[in-house]
């Protein structure tokens, strides 16, 4: 029994937005095609237990969910509807051969989700929630917006690409470029989730960083010229190369306190290629930007030193570009380390009310305050953040510099 709800749950965080994108392109409708892969599971974890695994679990559940999908499409759809849809079909496949120009179903549906016919706020949150498999509370939380506003937005997102008739077909290469910055945002947003799962304990999450590397390698593959492309590529890279520093013993191990010696060079330096390649176009954006950032931290590895006014210059660079709440508040903890704390709390500014539940910004809150010598305002960002943490090891590191704090002893930098 334990077997068969093991291997549901396995295939649930390894396959669930492969088969969803199969079963969307076939289908045409991705709510529905959702609700089909949905029952499937339950089917799943009801039989498996007690009559034991199939051989290829996917096969079986694309199966049943496919039995669904055309059981609810001749109750709910017309005799003319159906073999409209029916025709449509038969043409995408009679079309197949160039399939092989996006080799990951997956990648395929992102770009379906990223149609101009879609609304541009709803087109990254779609691809995170049906191609990625987060759930719309979770999205909504790093778009910082209402579980309740996101959830009516990838509702009507999902209405749109259905009504609209919007054909699961691969983008011709004229129109892929218009689409790719929905998709490589999604891509970022999907490795920041799996990032976020310091400690791995969340299975499904920690995945993400990996596949979120492997769709970015697809992009690169498809676009080996679009250097935000490459930009993102590199920015991953580099964050996964001090993947083996970031846990210790005694916990999480913030980036600047990182042996940097355990970070792999393997990754940096491919991530370095990659930049340079970006760079060569004279085209910088967002994900370049971001990647400099990270080369400057890994420059630590040679130097020993991180060169502070180099990053808060390029989040300089950045805000300007893309001024997310993230780079808002990385960029004031730069100025904090470059030209001290009380620069760094200025360009941080009050908690706005679409930052009273972001945590980094108590967490960079908290460590300049307590660099300016405000104690008392440190120990209640540090208690804000820590409340805010969804990890437990990030929540424990945040509580302990709390700690140190109430007993009189100074944080490190």
């Amino acid at each position: 029994m334990e077997a068969g709800r093991a291997a549901a749950e396995r295939a649930a965080r390894l396959s669930y937005g492969r088969l969803l994108a199969y079963l969307a392109r076939e289908w045409r409708d991705v709510a529905a095609a959702e609700d089909a892969l949905a029952e499937a599971f339950a089917q799943a974890l009801s039989t498996w237990p007690s009559s034991g695994v199939p051989a290829n679990p996917d096969a079986w559940l694309l199966t049943v969910a496919r039995r669904g999908l055309i059981r609810a499409g001749r109750k709910a759809r017309t005799g003319e509807r159906l073999q409209s849809t029916l025709d449509a079909l038969q043409d995408e496949r009679e079309a197949g051969a160039r399939d092989d120009l996006i080799p990951d179903e997956r990648l395929r549906l992102m770009f379906v989700c990223a149609h101009p016919a879609v609304d541009p706020a709803a087109r990254t949150p779609l691809m995170l929630q049906t191609v990625l498999g987060l759930d719309a509370a979770r999205i909504a939380s790093a778009f910082l917006v209402a579980p309740s506003a996101m959830g009516q937005r990838l509702v009507r997102a999902k209405a749109k690409i259905r009504d609209a008739g919007i054909a699961f077909r691969i983008p011709e290469p004229e129109e892929l470029p218009d689409r790719l910055d929905a998709v490589l945002q999604a891509i970022y947003a999907a490795f920041g989730t799996g990032w976020d799962a310091v400690g791995g304990a969340d299975g499904t999450r920690a995945d993400l960083a990996g596949e979120a590397i492997w769709l970015a390698r697809v992009v690169c593959g498809l676009l080996p010229e679009e250097p935000e492309a490459l930009g993102l590529l590199a920015l991953m890279l580099h964050a996964e190369a001090r993947r083996p520093a970031r846990i210790a013993q005694d916990g999480f191990v913030p980036l600047g306190e990182q042996d940097a010696s355990l970070w792999r060079t393997d990754l940096s330096g491919e991530a370095e290629g990659l930049l340079r390649r970006a760079a060569a176009h004279e085209r910088p954006g967002r994900f370049q930007i971001e990647a400099a950032i990270q080369s400057v931290h890994a420059e630590r590895a040679r130097t020993g030193r991180i060169n502070w006014a180099a990053i808060a210059a390029l989040y300089d660079l950045l805000v300007r570009l893309a001024p997310t709440a993230g780079a808002l508040v990385a960029r004031a903890a730069a100025i904090g380390e470059a030209r001290g704390a009380a620069e760094g709390l200025a360009a941080l500014g009050p908690a706005e009310a679409a930052l009273a539940t972001y945590q980094p910004y108590w967490a960079v809150r908290a460590h300049l305050l307590a660099g300016a010598g405000d104690l008392d305002g440190a120990l209640r960002a540090y208690e804000r953040a820590a409340g805010l943490a969804e990890d437990g090891r990030v929540r424990a590191f945040l509580l302990a510099r709390a700690a140190a704090l109430k007993n009189g002893v100074a944080a490190p930098g």
